[in-house]
């Protein structure tokens, strides 16, 4: 800033700066009123401070009706001091030295917001503009370009100025916008081709995957087969079958349950629960091993679209290029001919086979842009198609073959409940026998004291084992819905 303030005056927003300001704005009778009875600034709704020198935005509280301002053209370093102007729905603030985007928190209402030309390196801190239509920050120091994707949040905004940034030279950069904002009508000054919205958004849907990896022409070689192969535990996520390798799922269900652990005391019960495990093992495996083969069908089916889409693209390039090629060779051999031309009419002659050698050109490019768009379309029906059925033979060979709800992991839970609560209800009345003098078995005798105490009182004993058996099942139940519910994102 010093190379400015060494020929200029900084200012700071006052209230005299503020009057002529709206002098200037008003017609002559409302300029009059507001000399004569020094201003109802409540009144004013439009205001302009441009190329008045303000360092500091400041003392704007009591204009708390504002819709429009302009801060343009002046050497601002911080968005601070609009927090009252809540009515805001225009707001310029380019050609300033704003490092930040921030203090914009209470402006919901604002619809037209431009920060062109400052030294902004990241964009953050917007979520509340839901409102936001027009958006400029070209100019700036953005050099992020996945830094864009946050703007998705902001669901009304359509016009996007990003011109003039350092990630603006990377390649596919308007792609890489485009696929990430699908809402955006207008990108640089430049209207956005819906067939293009519309081609990218069916390619990677609204995910917000990577366009990077999600589009074969950016990055070819992360396609090729097996690219999207995972290892681990993102294998697992991927095929929706995490915790149910080994006894991960029967862990979760009992580690936490204290009055269970300590009921294992009992001699039926430590058996029972040593035996109930390798079922439930068993069918959890069973789904983990089906997912995972389910999976690597996905993985091939997605793969093989990509492939082949590859080949559409690549096919369509060489012919474009050999067509454009003869166009050049075509058109040098004519303009070589056109300058040793001896008379007027060969000339002539020869600038009219030069339009319609252009014409022909435009005809033939047309008609593989139109082959190209038939061919993926075609492939992307054939995909949905191929996804669709997969999808569908997974739901239902989760919910009939290897059910959670019928007659697998929720059945079996039902049952070690039962006899569970069969064990209790037997050891509970030989401890009532034990106490009312009877002879009974010695089975019990070395219970520990705090099982004793746990069986003394029926109601809270059973109390506790219902409420464990039904988290149980809740989590049962989650674990089949997340798998369905993920096939179904997916």
């Amino acid at each position: 800033m010093s190379q400015f303030f060494s020929n200029v005056e900084p200012n700071i927003i006052d209230d005299e700066m503020i009057q002529k300001a709206i002098e200037e704005k008003c017609p002559e009778d409302l300029g009059d009123l507001a000399r004569q009875e020094n201003t109802n600034v409540k009144a004013v709704t439009e205001l302009q401070l441009s190329f008045k020198n303000i360092l500091q935005i400041a003392n704007l509280w009591p204009l708390e009706n504002l819709t429009k301002l302009q801060l343009d053209n002046n050497f601002i370093e911080k968005i601070e001091g609009l927090e009252t102007l809540v009515h805001l729905v225009w707001l310029d603030l380019s050609f300033n030295s704003i490092e930040a985007i921030e203090g914009l928190d209470t402006l919901t209402k604002l619809q037209d917001l431009s920060l062109y030309s400052n030294r902004i390196s990241k964009i953050e801190h917007m979520d509340t503009l839901q409102e936001l239509q027009i958006f400029s920050i070209g100019k700036n120091n953005l050099t992020i370009l996945e830094d864009v994707v946050c703007l998705r949040r902001l669901k009304s905004l359509r016009t996007l100025n990003l011109s003039g940034n350092p990630f603006c030279s990377k390649e596919h950069y308007r792609l890489f916008v485009v696929a990430h904002l699908p809402s955006l009508v207008y990108l640089d000054f430049k209207l956005v081709s819906h067939s293009t919205v519309r081609f990218l958004h069916s390619l990677i849907g609204k995910s917000g995957s990577s366009i990077l990896q999600s589009l074969c022409f950016v990055n070819i070689p992360a396609l090729g087969a097996g690219s999207l192969q995972k290892s681990g535990s993102q294998k697992h996520t991927a095929a929706f079958v995490e915790y149910l390798n080994g006894s991960l799922l029967f862990d979760n269900l009992y580690g936490e349950d204290r009055e269970v652990a300590q009921l294992a005391a009992i001699p039926a019960v430590e058996d029972l629960l040593q035996a109930y495990p390798s079922w439930f093992v068993l069918v959890s495996e069973n789904l983990y091993n089906y997912g995972l083969e389910e999976y690597e069908k996905r993985e091939a089916t997605v793969s093989k679209f990509y492939k082949r889409f590859y080949e559409i693209l690549t096919v369509n390039q060489q012919e474009s290029k050999r067509t454009i090629s003869d166009f050049e060779s075509q058109n040098k051999r004519r303009l070589d001919e056109l300058y040793q031309a001896g008379s007027d009419d060969i000339a002539e002659s020869k600038r009219a086979q030069g339009k319609e050698n252009v014409h022909q050109l435009w005809d033939a490019l047309m008609t593989l842009e139109a082959l190209v768009s038939n061919d993926l379309e075609e492939l992307l029906q054939d995909f949905k198609r191929s996804i669709d059925v997969i999808a569908s033979a997974f739901i239902e060979t989760i919910q009939g073959i290897y059910p959670f709800h019928s007659i697998q992991c929720r059945d079996l839970e039902n049952g070690q409940h039962e006899k569970l609560m069969e064990i209790i209800f037997a050891t509970m009345e030989k401890l009532e026998e034990e106490e009312f003098g009877e002879d009974v078995e010695d089975v019990e005798d070395a219970l520990p004291d705090d099982v004793r105490k746990l069986l003394t009182d029926k109601n809270t004993i059973v109390n506790a084992i219902n409420v464990s058996h039904h988290i149980r099942l809740q989590k049962i139940d989650k674990r089949e819905s997340d798998m369905l519910c993920n096939i179904y994102k997916w």
